[in-house]
């Protein structure tokens, strides 16, 4: 080899080693960036992700990015260059990200949007535009140019504060190249809120690697949170002030129209009908910063169904909001209170329970609106009006729904909010009303969390005893973490816009969990754990209380096994069926010991066939029960996955209680033919409920969050496969930007 093909060799070697040497973060962080610096572009940026404009080639590219999974003491393993620039309509990103082999395979879900989990392959930029380090939008795509967009609440601190359902108008693209691949995202201004002519926010981008199982991110995020936390965000600079110019108004029409077949009681006959609805959204941003959405007869048929679970509790269970119009800035109305506890709950609007038979049912919604954002840096609002249609079949009256939020933030990262809710009867003299004011505590390094809340409910009936007080705090730190619960319900607190498991009692619930990070071998964290739950009636004692010794290990691939020892007791306070299938009810009154062992595995969700298993067996009440819960999923890279959920329960009790063997078994099939064409069937077959659900959904986004849905829905039950009826509904729907 002559001098100058070993010079060209030492140089490609060089910059191919660049690409993935990893370098202890202590010894660069003097040359890690305290700032973005973007530039104001005139230049046209074709979003294809192809990144040789030269607006590219004249930003500051961002190398360095420091790893939050497996460690956070090291580079990301691949190398990356991430650009920002902006012009008067758009906030532009561009990322270059670097293989570590040149076959290095990439992994997605599906090709349908909003993919979630860490074990994929996606670059995501988190952006607050308010510095508050609470709220941000965040903007994804993967190597194949899939989308995703949601909203980050409460600081990121877990991952559920991360809500992939809110949906809005933005343009992006991928390439997949030999060692690397490419994004550009082109975000319009109009879709985030912030403050008119600020020429500063917070930014943060981070990426998945499933192939080096890595997570990493620009500004170092320490291993304890997700890669979500906006305490760690860091400062980005624009050239000029930003400002929105032009109006900023959206009109979202749509059309649905839909056959319906009913069974006629009492006979083998069937009655059909049709309808045509049409209605809509309109967004409108009032200034920069705040944002009103107007609705008239929404319909939320495009919404996927429910899981359906096994139901062993004695208590509702809460599914969570997905429909568009109630979930930007959701938190404003939504985190009041606690899980189990909350004053707002906006699946509450919509539906309402036919007292006759037990059963939720659709409650048309006449019109309302929604406004929400920042009237200043520090000051939030939520305003929100609904008014629901009467039903006359089951002497339902019509409703006004209406909720006021207000969050001063205090000390940083903390605020103080207010709400009070209010459901008045149009004609009838009924109304509920809830006031509740939380402090919210958070530290400027996310080691301390929690709040400080205290509600009272209003009613025509019950007014004493109607209020709740309690806290909640969290401490994490890398080796340790701790949370401590305590509050107070009483007995008539009554919020009929929320949400209550039960009231009249105190709860105490905590754990601690110490963390140990080997430094060799396949795990990556384990540790032990000590949970406990106690709640406390004033006049009857103790009725309920667990504890747990758990075991936990995360493994460096993502999988993670925990096994637990559970002793619960339980003093029912009304008789109940532990099977919850209508057999001979315990008594109340009477006291049970009982002792379970669990088990939990999820495996390397990488791999085309990945599950999620979790066991349990031992005593249940005055009897035993054997469990298996599994979701089972095989992925058709990359246009979708077959998968199935399956529990089983083998519930067994001395005479005269009835023993029961409850299955659901819920397999799906989901189809991403393209990036804007998508085929799901779910068939639920659930022997508690005695029903059998199909549901079939093709979607069609023919234009930026503009769809076309068929949607075909159909109800057996599940002894004798007779029909409940079914329905096949198109729904048409288009994004304005006027």
């Amino acid at each position: 080899m002559n001098r100058g093909s070993f010079l060209l060799f030492l140089l490609v070697a060089t910059i191919f080693s660049a690409k993935s040497q990893q370098i202890p973060y202590t010894s660069i962080q003097e040359k890690l960036d305290t700032s973005y610096h973007a530039k104001k572009t005139t230049d046209p940026i074709k979003i294809d992700g192809i990144i040789t404009e030269q607006t590219w080639k004249d930003a500051q590219k961002t190398i360095y990015f420091i790893q939050n999974f497996p460690t956070d003491t090291l580079t990301s393993k691949a190398n990356q260059e991430i650009m920002v620039a902006y012009d008067e309509k758009f906030l532009y990103v561009a990322a270059k990200i670097y293989k570590t082999i040149k076959d290095q395979p990439y992994t997605t879900p599906s090709l349908k949007r909003d993919f979630r989990g860490e074990a994929f392959d996606a670059f995501v930029v988190s952006i607050d535009p308010f510095m508050d380090r609470m709220n941000a939008f965040s903007f994804g795509i993967n190597p194949y140019g899939v989308q995703r967009e949601g909203l980050v609440v409460n600081g990121g601190v877990v991952g559920e504060d991360l809500s992939l359902s809110w949906d809005n108008k933005w343009y992006s693209e991928a390439k997949i190249e030999d060692d690397y691949w490419t994004a550009e995202m082109a975000i319009p201004l109009n879709t985030i809120r912030y403050r008119n002519g600020t020429n500063k926010w917070l930014i943060n981008f981070y990426k998945l690697d499933s192939y080096n199982a890595e997570r990493s991110s620009w500004s170092r995020v320490p291993n304890q949170f997700t890669p979500i936390s906006l305490a760690y965000s860091k400062p980005i600079l624009f050239e000029t002030p930003i400002e929105k110019k032009g109006m900023n108004m959206s009109l979202i029409p749509y059309v649905s129209p839909g056959t319906f077949r009913k069974p006629v009681a009492g006979s083998n006959k069937f009655t059909n009908s049709s309808n045509l609805t049409f209605g809509g959204d309109v967004k409108i941003g009032i200034g920069s910063s705040l944002n009103l959405d107007l609705t008239v007869n929404p319909d939320f048929s495009q919404v996927e169904v429910d899981n359906q679970v096994t139901n062993l509790d004695r208590f509702e269970i809460l599914f969570p909001e997905k429909r568009q119009f109630f979930l930007e800035n959701a938190d404003l109305f939504a985190n009041f209170g606690m899980d189990g506890l909350r004053p707002f709950f906006s699946r509450r609007i919509g539906v309402t329970r036919d007292q006759s038979t037990g059963q939720n049912i659709q409650n048309k919604i006449d019109a309302g609106f929604r406004l929400s954002g920042k009237i200043n840096d520090n000051l939030r609002i939520g305003l929100l009006d609904m008014k629901s249609a009467a039903i006359p079949e089951i002497n339902e009256p019509a409703y006004n729904y209406s909720v006021l939020s207000l969050q001063q933030r205090v000390f940083g990262r903390s605020n103080l909010s207010f709400i009070l809710t209010n459901k008045d009867g149009i004609g009838v003299k009924d109304f509920n009303r809830v006031a509740g004011l939380d402090y919210n505590l958070a530290s400027k390094s996310n080691v301390w969390n929690g709040k400080f809340f205290f509600m009272k409910s209003f009613d025509p009936i019950k007014k004493v005893d109607n209020a709740v007080v309690g806290s909640t705090m969290f401490y994490n730190k890398r080796f340790f973490e701790a949370k401590q619960t305590v509050y107070y319900i009483g007995e008539n607190f009554n919020p009929e816009v929320g949400y209550l498991r039960r009231a009249g009692f105190y709860r105490f619930a905590g754990y601690i969990q110490p963390k140990f990070y080997p430094k060799r071998g396949r795990i990556n964290r384990w540790g032990p754990m000590f949970d406990y739950d106690l709640t406390v009636f004033p006049t009857i004692g103790v009725t309920d209380y667990d504890v747990n010794i758990f075991y936990n290990v995360q493994y460096k691939n993502y999988v993670t096994l925990l096994m637990r020892v559970r002793k619960d007791y339980t003093k029912l306070t009304s008789d109940f069926d532990p099977t919850n299938s209508g057999g001979e009810k315990l008594k109340a009154n009477t006291g049970y010991n009982y002792v379970s062992f669990i088990c939990s595995l999820v495996t390397d969700q990488r791999k085309k066939i990945a599950a999620r298993l979790n066991s349990r067996s031992g005593q249940y009440f005055n009897g035993t029960r054997v469990n298996l819960d599994a979701e089972v999923n095989y992925r058709i890279q990359p246009h979708g996955s077959i998968s199935s959920v399956f529990s089983f329960n083998r519930l067994r009790f001395p005479q005269p209680y009835a023993s029961r063997d409850l299955i659901l078994f819920g397999p799906k099939i989901d189809l991403t033919f393209t990036r804007s064409l998508f085929l799901s069937t779910l068939v639920q077959y659930n022997n508690q409920i005695n029903n059998i659900n199909m549901n079939v959904r093709f979607q069609w986004r023919f234009a930026p969050a503009s769809d076309l849905f068929i949607v075909y829905t159909d109800n057996y039950y599940a002894d004798d496969y007779r029909s409940k009826g079914s329905a096949v509904v198109l729904k048409a729907t288009y994004w304005f930007n006027l």
